[in-house]
C-alpha cells in the first residue's frame, strides 16, 4: 500500500503527529493481543511467528509487563493439553 501526498495532512507537523499517534495505537494493540494470546496458552514462538519477529524480541518487549499483570507464562518444554 502506498500513501500519496494527497493522503497526508497539508502540514508536516500534523502528518508527523498522526504517525506518532498510530505508533502508540499499534503498540497498545500489540500489547493487548500478546496478552490475549499468552492467556490463551500460546507459546513465545507462536506469538513471535504471528508478529514476524524473533522469540527473543517479543519476550524482551512483553515478558515483564505480562508477569506484572499476573499472566502465567509458558516455559520451554511446558505442554498444554
Amino acid at each position: 500500500m502506498s500513501v500519496g501526498e494527497n493522503s497526508l495532512p497539508p502540514e508536516p507537523a500534523d502528518a508527523l503527529a498522526a504517525v506518532v499517534a498510530l505508533r502508540r495505537l499499534a503498540d497498545q494493540l500489540e500489547a493487548a493481543a500478546v496478552e490475549q494470546a499468552m492467556r490463551a496458552g500460546w507459546s513465545w514462538p507462536q506469538v513471535s511467528e504471528a508478529l514476524g519477529v524473533t522469540r527473543q524480541a517479543v519476550h524482551k518487549k512483553h515478558a515483564k509487563r505480562l508477569i506484572a499483570a499476573g499472566v502465567k507464562l509458558r516455559r520451554r518444554g511446558d505442554e498444554r493439553v
